[in-house]
């Protein structure tokens, strides 16, 4: 299978060529494959079929053009055109094409000549651009496209051809390029660098007179045409010629340049992943970053460092690389990346790191030293005159990106972290928080469309509430949706909310929530396995403890009960929590989970620490204690037995402090009494009820307490309930699900 794009489009399958007659047929399948293996959005796609203005049908109509396209490609061609959230792709391997071949031409030719090897550098150019029929998408009828993709194309092809031409002079060939040089020249008159080559061709042949000639049309085009002077570099040149300097090539030249004498052409890396299309909300960050990028360094021996920390999923990659992608133009030495955590989770190495940044530097791999230290020597002494940026993602902890910190000079660092990285020396540290509501939508409407959010806006913001703000569940959310047609935003919205299996259903292909908060749950776990003798509890099983309890809101109370420790270490431990991105403390000694860690929480529970009958007992025993000192006035039902855990009652000095005190635990009391009623603690739940019941008698006293009484004892069922009711679970399930009952 082969396709053709340098030149008119042709596709040549199993020895036949075939013919896509359809115009804008043509248009689709060569902006998929200009784009081979990356996912082209169904809008950018409308955008070239239609020259900039799509009809209000173009959804519709591009999935017939798919359609119909895969027809006439037949059945071994169409199996590569993918239907992927937000539009398609087509898997296509680098040599099925000759734009591919061309790309790995120009690659492997400029790797020869970054080891020394002139003579392979120029001979892999040359098969690059052999691959050259005629201009580029010559029968695709979308000046759209050819706008966007030509220009891209016939840029390449030139600094290709550049390339190799001063390859071919570095090597003494200048008598053989003159026929060329002559006609680019003539060509583009006012190309000045191919000017400049042409007269150093001319020089070393022994055309002196010839070469300055040439300076002299060219200096005059360019003060008739553009009104100014020629530039620096054809002027230098000029002077060169005048000079006559620099050693002339002999016989054997060739061999001695290949080999020992290293390219002036460094290489230009650009390794920037592509961004996310649905990029929202992060604007005024982006530019305050942007900002801080291209500021100068407050100290010359100091670097520009910038570092986006943040939980799983919470986009702090995508907005690194938004920023990088927009400042592409600004480090004109090219873009270094790096993912430093491997497939599995692990850390990887800094010095594996560093040699593969070294031979994309330009240096030959057995030149790449043994030690970190001398690797990092060497990184820093190439870059230093160099500007150049460089994106580290998912950096395990400050000790890891030490040692790929540009020393000094232009050269600037973009970090990723689920970490802190408060230990990072003069690194400017950023929190990337979950998206607010209304830039969820507008995420998740750049996904599904935004119409649709229009039209299903309860159901979207269901979406937007239980994704917890993250980018990545509401693309993967929003990317269901798209692969389900038949589906409604509702029809998923009911599927997050209730199949009781959230990180399952946010998982798309190899996207998924569940991976990254896993991992930081895994880490927690390991951090606490390294702890000496805890004065506490450790924190991963606070985190099981909270996954028993399922309440969104939670203080430390609970926790120190569940976990028979004092207040203030239950409170210590939550603040690892904190720390570990699992919690949020939206004010002190108050914490939150969002919908996402209360199922992983659950599913840890469940799977790793079954917590006993006689846990959940303690738990609403002392919440019952509790209620008898606030009421200890006469029972309207059984007395609740006695506590034994080495947490104390709360104090509740006077009417005030008690109200105040049953806000804070309110959802904590209600998680209490539905984990008593599914793990065989119903009757102690039903007790616990009764004691609110009793509170009741005392409202009077309790100044603003009625209207928290009132929301317990709706949500729990029991407004003057006899303690041997049984409550249905649904009356309890509202507080833990204010999504679908809002």
């Amino acid at each position: 299978m082969d396709f053709a794009l340098l030149g008119p489009l042709v596709i040549n399958a199993e020895g036949c060529q075939l013919t896509v007659p359809a115009a804008r047929q043509r248009v689709l399948l060569a902006a998929l494959l200009l784009n081979a293996n990356r996912v082209v959005s169904a809008d950018r796609l409308s955008h070239f079929l239609w020259d900039g203005f799509p009809p209000s049908s173009a959804s519709a109509t591009l999935r017939t053009y798919v359609m119909r396209l895969r027809q006439v490609l037949g059945r071994q061609v169409a199996g590569r055109i993918v239907t992927r959230s937000p539009g398609y792709l087509i898997e296509l391997d680098e040599y099925e094409s000759d734009l591919g071949r061309f790309a790995a031409h120009r690659r492997a030719g400029e790797s020869a000549i970054a080891s020394g090897d002139l003579s392979t550098g120029a001979d892999e150019l040359n098969r690059a651009l052999s691959l050259w029929r005629d201009e580029p998408l010559l029968d695709i009828p979308s000046s759209t496209l050819c706008d966007v993709e030509v220009r891209h194309l016939q840029e390449l092809r030139r600094q290709t051809v550049a390339k190799r031409i001063d390859v071919e002079l570095e090597l003494g060939r200048h008598h053989g390029m003159l026929p060329e040089l002559w006609r680019l020249v003539l060509q583009n008159p006012l190309d000045e660098p191919m000017a400049a080559r042409l007269m150093l061709a001319l020089s070393r042949s022994g055309q002196q007179a010839e070469a300055l000639q040439v300076f002299q049309r060219s200096r005059a085009l360019l003060i008739d045409q553009l009104g100014a002077e020629p530039g620096p570099e054809l002027r230098r040149m000029q002077q060169r010629v005048l000079r006559d300097d620099g050693p002339r090539p002999s016989a054997g030249h060739e061999k001695r340049v290949t080999a020992a004498r290293p390219s002036r052409n460094r290489p230009r890396p650009a390794q920037l992943p592509v961004a996310p299309t649905a990029f929202a909300g992060r604007a005024d960050q982006a530019a305050v970053l942007r900002s801080l990028v291209c500021s100068p360094a407050s100290d010359p021996g100091s670097a520009v460092i910038v570092a986006l920390t943040g939980g799983p999923g919470v986009g702090k990659s995508a907005l690194a690389l938004h920023l990088a992608h927009g400042l592409r133009d600004t480090f004109e030495d090219g873009q270094l990346f790096a993912e430093l955590r491997d497939a599995n989770g692990r850390p990887a190495s800094p010095a594996d790191v560093l040699a593969r940044f070294l031979t994309d530097l330009g240096l030959r791999r057995s030149a790449v030293p043994q030690g970190l230290a001398e690797r990092v020597y060497l990184y820093r002494s190439l870059i230093a005159d160099r500007r150049m940026l460089v994106v580290l993602d998912d950096a395990h902890d400050a000790a890891q990106v030490r040692s790929l910190i540009p020393g000094s000079g232009g050269s600037r660092l973009i970090i990723t972290s689920r970490g802190h990285l408060a230990d990072l020396e003069g690194a400017y540290t950023f929190t990337v928080r979950p998206l607010p509501e209304d830039a969820s939508l507008e995420l998740l409407g750049g996904v599904v469309g935004h119409r649709r959010v229009r039209e299903e806006p309860f159901a979207a913001r269901r979406i937007a509430s239980v994704c917890a703000g993250l980018p990545l569940a509401l693309r993967i959310a929003g990317a269901r949706c798209l692969a389900r047609e038949q589906w409604s935003l509702d029809d998923m919205a009911e599927r997050l909310t209730s199949s009781g299996r959230l990180l399952d259903e946010l998982r798309v292909g190899d996207l998924t929530v569940g991976t990254g908060l896993r991992s930081q749950y895994a880490a927690l776990r390991a951090h606490s396995a390294h702890l000496g003798p805890p004065a506490g509890p450790v924190p991963d099983a606070a985190f099981r403890a909270l996954g028993v309890l399922g309440a969104a809101d939670v203080t430390p109370e609970p926790v120190a009960v569940m976990l028979n420790c004092r207040v203030h270490q239950a409170q210590d431990t939550l603040e690892r929590l904190v720390d570990a991105r699992l919690l949020t403390s939206p004010s002190p000694g108050r914490y939150h989970l969002n919908d996402l860690v209360r199922a992983l929480a659950r599913e840890v529970a469940e799977a790793e620490e079954p917590v006993g009958r006689a846990v959940l007992r303690e738990l609403l025993t002392w919440y019952g204690r509790a209620c008898e000192r606030i009421n200890p006035g006469p029972r309207h039902g059984a007395r609740m037995p006695s506590s034994h855990t080495g947490c104390p009652l709360p104090a509740l000095d006077g009417d005030e402090s008690a109200a105040r005190w049953l806000a804070r635990q309110r959802d904590s009391i209600v998680g209490a009494v539905l984990a008593g009623r599914r793990r065989g603690a119903g009757h102690t739940a039903d007790l616990l009820v009764a004691a609110f019941a009793d509170l009741r008698s005392v409202e009077d006293l309790l100044p603003g307490l009625e209207a928290v009484l009132d929301s317990i004892l709706s949500r729990v069922g029991a407004r003057s309930a006899p303690a041997t009711r049984v409550f249905p679970e649904s009356r309890f399930r509202r507080l833990h699900d204010p999504v679908s009952h809002p």
